[in-house]
């Protein structure tokens, strides 16, 4: 018997197609879905910003509304709508206007006590946030190398003081120094010597009726500079003295760092010394 011959399949040089029409459809659902969540309603963003703004602003506004829709009541999708009414407690509101209030007239009565060392430049009374701060060169406090006070100073602490008397707010009296080493058996570094400088401001508080929990000595040395110490007007500018008064809610510092501040508090018996 004659044998058959088997036809020889021919090889289908076109099945790259398949893989070619499933990658392009799968790179068409690609760019379908990056464009889809590329598009922002502007206006509804807009709304939602300025609402977690005003949420977690300080001071919010007494009223703060947010309304969002998504879908349509015509189409018969589900009709979202979210309502956020932030208020301000209007105990608390006129609480915090009475602190403005407060701080602002403190500020007055320290510039009026200090006017003559303010007009010469020799203090500096600013506000913020923060509170009152009083930065006093130490030029018209203390003699160089030197944490006692000058007779002609304590008159002008001592105002300072009975101001201070009269409201509750902590306050931090913070000793700076140049870079100019210093090393004597009483001050061994300029650590000690800006600590001691801050307490001996604070035994003045203290003596006018200042309560000794809400006084802090803190003593920087020559870091935190305002000035460079180049020239002879940036050190002196640096040898300053700030009493800080903390606007309520703003604690003192608490924590004790009795390595760099070893001569102010068993020296002078003030409540608290820190240095930093």
């Amino acid at each position: 018997m004659a044998r058959r011959h088997k036809h020889e399949e021919h090889e289908n040089h076109e099945r790259w197609l398949v893989s070619y029409a499933d990658f392009i459809t799968l790179l068409f659902a690609f760019f379908v879905v990056m464009y889809a969540i590329s598009q922002v309603n502007e206006s509804k963003y807009r709304v939602l910003s300025n609402a977690l703004v005003n949420a977690f602003k300080d001071n919010p506004k007494s009223e703060t509304l947010l309304k969002t829709e998504s879908g349509s009541g015509e189409s018969g999708r589900i009709n979202i709508k979210q309502q956020i009414v932030i208020k301000e407690d209007p105990a608390k509101q006129a609480q915090r206007k009475q602190q403005e209030q407060t701080m602002k007239s403190v500020a007055t009565d320290l510039n009026k006590v200090m006017e003559p060392l303010v007009k010469d430049g020799k203090v500096r009374v600013t506000q913020s946030n923060r509170g009152i701060a009083v930065e006093i060169n130490a030029s018209i406090l203390f003699d160089p190398a030197e944490a006692k006070l000058n007779p002609k100073s304590v008159d002008v602490l001592k105002a300072v003081g009975q101001v201070l008397a009269t409201i509750p707010n902590q306050v931090q009296v913070e000793g700076y120094t140049d870079n100019i080493p210093i090393s004597t058996p009483l001050y061994p570094s300029n650590w000690e010597l800006s600590s001691a400088r801050a307490s001996s401001v604070i035994r003045v508080f203290r003596d006018e009726g200042v309560g000794g929990d809400r006084l802090v000595a803190i003593g920087h040395a020559e870091n935190k500079s305002v000035a460079s110490n180049d020239t002879p007007e940036g050190r002196a500018r640096n040898r300053r003295v700030t009493i800080m008064i903390l606007a309520e809610g703003e604690g003192a510092v608490k924590e004790l760092s009795m390595d760099n501040a070893a001569s102010a508090s068993s020296a002078l018996g003030v409540p608290t010394s820190v240095a930093q």
